[in-house]
């Protein structure tokens, strides 16, 4: 790139103080989100990505520098779009996973529902099955998200994928298949949740540190002690 086509100390400088406000932005939404899929922070995050992003390019474009962190996108992990540009419809597939943790708390929580909805009770909440039957039954799926703990659950991998579609199917059209011919050329985005982004954050911080021990000359077994703020 020639030095009449790069950007400017205070091109750079806008563009750092976007993301600074996209993550303000980020924040708030964050904090004020109303469930697990709330579109405000779908919103806030694809802002905060799209700031970064033209941050990340104007730094090296001018300085030859990169950012040390990476907001990852839909298009990491799907196919180009091939649907069409202006979709008369959308359908919105989501998957989240669970493990019951505290199958006792799960019961107690399915019989107070059974007890308030029965005069006589019910013997349903008495197994696991039917405990999960009566607690979805009972609550939308956001509110199971926002209090699987309470409900003694824990949370593993969820998604949410947006799909463009031609028209809006008749009713019932799909129901007996709900998850099939889904094509991933039609996904307009997704959005993952997974342990798994964290493992990879871990590895990364514990490849830094060795590398560090190994730039300092110390032993395997020698820890990197924090500097002590009196010395």
């Amino acid at each position: 790139m020639s030095d009449a086509a790069q950007p400017t100390a205070a091109e750079v400088r806008a563009a750092a103080e976007a993301v600074k406000t996209a993550l303000d932005r980020h924040l708030a939404a964050v904090e004020r989100r109303s469930g697990e899929d709330d579109p405000a922070v779908y919103e806030a995050f694809n802002q905060l990505a799209a700031a970064a992003e033209a941050y990340d390019e104007l730094l090296y474009d001018r300085y030859d520098e990169v950012t040390p962190f990476e907001i990852p996108t839909a298009e990491d992990s799907l196919p180009p779009y091939a649907g069409p540009e202006e979709p008369n419809a959308v359908s919105v597939l989501i998957r989240r996973d669970y493990a019951v943790a505290e199958p006792q708390r799960l019961r107690a929580h399915a019989q107070r529902v059974e007890a308030a909805d029965y005069e006589d009770g019910g013997d349903a909440s008495g197994t696991v099955h039917g405990a999960l039957g009566i607690l979805f039954g009972e609550f939308e799926p956001d509110e199971i998200a926002s209090r699987h703990k309470e409900f003694g659950l824990e949370e593993g991998d969820s998604t949410l994928w947006v799909t463009a579609v031609e028209e809006p199917p008749e009713p019932g059209e799909w129901l007996e298949a709900p998850f099939e011919g889904v094509d991933p050329q039609r996904v307009l985005c997704r959005f993952d949740v997974s342990a798994v982004f964290d493992d990879e954050s871990d590895d990364d911080d514990s490849a830094e540190a060795d590398d560090l021990q190994d730039e300092l000359g110390l032993d395997e077994d020698e820890d990197l002690e924090p500097l002590d703020a009196d010395r």
